[in-house]
Order: C-alpha cells, then sequence, then structure tokens
C-alpha cells in the first residue's frame, strides 16, 4: 500500500495553488464582499498550508484550505465586531443638529441599510463594489467573471429598487 504523499513537494504545492487558488478565492469574496480582503484570507490559507505540509495530504489539501481560510474570516468578523462594540462604547462629540433632523437621518440610514438588503445578492454585489468600493463597471465585470452590460443590467435595476423603495429625497 502506497504512502498518501504530503504537499511539502514544492511541485505538489504549485499544482494544489493552480487547481484551488481561485476556487478558494471566490469562495471566501462571497462571503466578506472585499476583493482585497479575499487575497489575504486566501494567502493566509496557502501559507498555513505550506507551514503544515507535513501533516496534510493531498487528498486532504482542498478542505484545509476552505476550511483555514473560513475560519480566518469568522475571525476577522469576529475582531471587526468588538472594535465596533467599543467605538460605540466610547462618548461621541457632540451634534449641534435640531432633534427632527437627526431623527429624520437615522431613519434614512436605516431605510436605505433594509433596501440594500433587500437588493438581490448579484445587485448588492454591483452596487456596493461601484458606489462604496468606487470600482469602475469594467472592474467589476472582471472580478465578478460576467459582461460590463451584466453589470450595467445589475446596477441599474438595483438603482430603480432603491428608488421605488426609498422615494426621491
Amino acid at each position: 500500500m502506497k504512502e498518501p504523499e504530503n504537499v511539502c513537494n514544492e511541485s505538489i504545492f504549485n499544482r494544489l495553488y493552480e487547481a484551488h487558488g481561485k476556487p478558494v478565492w471566490r469562495f471566501i469574496y462571497y462571503k466578506c464582499g472585499d476583493g482585497a480582503q479575499a487575497d489575504d484570507l486566501v494567502q493566509e490559507a496557502f501559507i498555513k498550508l505550506w507551514q503544515n505540509c507535513a501533516k496534510v495530504t493531498q487528498e486532504k489539501a482542498k478542505s484545509f484550505l476552505y476550511t483555514v481560510c473560513n475560519n480566518a474570516f469568522l475571525n476577522e468578523v469576529a475582531h471587526k465586531k468588538v472594535v465596533l462594540k467599543y467605538a460605540k462604547a466610547k462618548p461621541t462629540k457632540t451634534n449641534f443638529q435640531s432633534p427632527e433632523f437627526l431623527m429624520e437621518e437615522a431613519q434614512f440610514h436605516e431605510k436605505l441599510k433594509n433596501s440594500i438588503e433587500n437588493l438581490t445578492e448579484a445587485q448588492r454585489t454591483a452596487f456596493l463594489l461601484n458606489r462604496i468600493e468606487g470600482k469602475k463597471y469594467a472592474e467589476i465585470a472582471e472580478m465578478l467573471n460576467i459582461s460590463v452590460k451584466a453589470v450595467e443590467k445589475r446596477m441599474s435595476k438595483a438603482l430603480a429598487t432603491l428608488r421605488d423603495e426609498i422615494g426621491n429625497i
């Protein structure tokens, strides 16, 4: 019976990277929605695979990569929650706006947040990449592996939906 090969061999590791690098990146990108964060998480996963190469067989490498990447993402989310909780606990600057304005502003932000959450996954991804990340349609199309026309259609539908739900303000 042949002993299963571990991934310490550089050529095996390279083959694993070629085979699983993009799929793992897409998996984590769909979870976090941030290309740079996805790059970092995938890089961390492959570094951990290399560090544990003697313990991981080729057959278990794919599962190892997905698990490490997902756990690293969940750790980052938990850390961000702690940071946000701490930021909320800090005293804020005094705001000299009228109470009515502050209430309307809070209602608008809540309405906007809910409207964005109600978009389809495809529309929300395209909208946030364009309006929040500042990406151009061509960049979004390349990131999502779709045509520019598909991005335009997603943005058009997202904006129409937001206009309907929020109204003209």
